[in-house]
This record gives structure tokens, sequence and C-alpha cells, in this order.
């Protein structure tokens, strides 16, 4: 979505519930009342956070350690009705908090790689994605996403048997499983 169609359709949305909260008077609950105010406007940012038995950290974060845990992806899909998988990068975790203390919203800012023929490749063989590491998303207006949507990925450089630079910016795609999460043959 546009960046300012999204803006129109959160702004519609906030005087849509402040409408309605007007409406109700007295009756309404106090978590939608605070949702018409909108946010706050300081916001919190984390350097991780552990969501669907994942723990993300940022890429700055991740920095001369050895753990890689910045590889985000989420499952979208386009106008033709394909499922598409969006791999990026986590840059920063950001809490957005409203005008009562239940009502957060926890986002991740990412660095999103190209999803079209000159970012991404399948194996057809084997299945093993492949991302161009200089390829990045042409609209980057849209970098947020909420952090429930996200699985894991680790990005490692494309092995290869001969010395061919074309391959230099390529990484390969390894989706992982939830920590608790066993797969029961």
């Amino acid at each position: 979505m546009h960046v300012i169609t999204r803006f129109l359709f959160i702004y519609c949305l906030l005087m849509y519930i402040t409408y309605k909260v007007y409406q109700m008077g007295r009756s309404v609950p106090k978590s939608l009342s605070s949702l018409s105010l909108g946010p706050e406007r300081k916001c919190k940012c984390y350097n991780g956070y552990f969501i669907n038995g994942y723990v993300f950290h940022t890429e700055e974060y991740r920095q001369g350690r050895k753990t890689y845990n910045s590889g985000v992806c989420v499952k979208g899909s386009t106008s033709s009705e394909l499922e598409v998988d969006y791999y990026g990068r986590l840059e920063e975790v950001v809490e957005l908090q409203y005008h009562n203390e239940q009502n957060r919203v926890f986002l991740f800012k990412c660095y999103w790689y190209d999803m079209t023929d000159r970012g991404i490749r399948v194996d057809p063989h084997y299945d093993l994605v492949e991302i161009n590491s200089k390829a990045r998303l042409r609209n980057i207006n849209d970098v947020f996403v909420f952090i429930k949507q996200c699985q894991q990925v680790y990005y490692i450089y494309t092995p290869s048997f001969r010395k061919d630079r074309s391959r230099v910016d390529w990484l390969s795609v390894l989706k992982t499983k939830p920590r608790g999460h066993v797969e029961v043959v």
C-alpha cells in the first residue's frame, strides 16, 4: 500500500473510532477511548524481542556476535493472488504506546530485499531460495511490519564449487523452527 494511502486509511480509521467514542458517550470502554486519541508522540526502541518462539535481535546489536537473529520472513500475497515470502533484516523494534497502559503495539522496522526476478531465485532441484543482498525492495516506504507476522530466517552465502563472481552477492535463505516446536514424524 502506498504511504499516502496508508496514512489516509489510518487517519480515517482514527476518525471513525473517535466518532464512535463520541456517539457512545459515557458507556464507551476505556480501551476504545484511549485508541481514539491515537498513539503517544514518543515511542520506545529495543535491540531485540522474543515472539512466536523466536529471539530477534537488530542488525546493529548482532555485530561482533556469533549468533544471527536479525533475519526476518513475512508471508504475503501480491495483487495476482500469489503467495510471496518477503525477506529482510531487522533494523529496529519499535513500541507505540497509546494513552492506556494495555494498548501497546510492537512493530519491526526492516530492510527488505527485492522479491522480483532481479532479487530472488529458487533452485528448481533443491527448492533453495536465494536472494540478492544488493537488491533492495523498491518501495521502501513500507518498512514496518507487525511482530506477530514474522518468522525467523538465517542468511548464508550461497555455496559454490567454483569461484563464480556472479554469485558473490547472493545469499541462501534457511528457515528455522521456533523454540519449543518439535515435529513429530
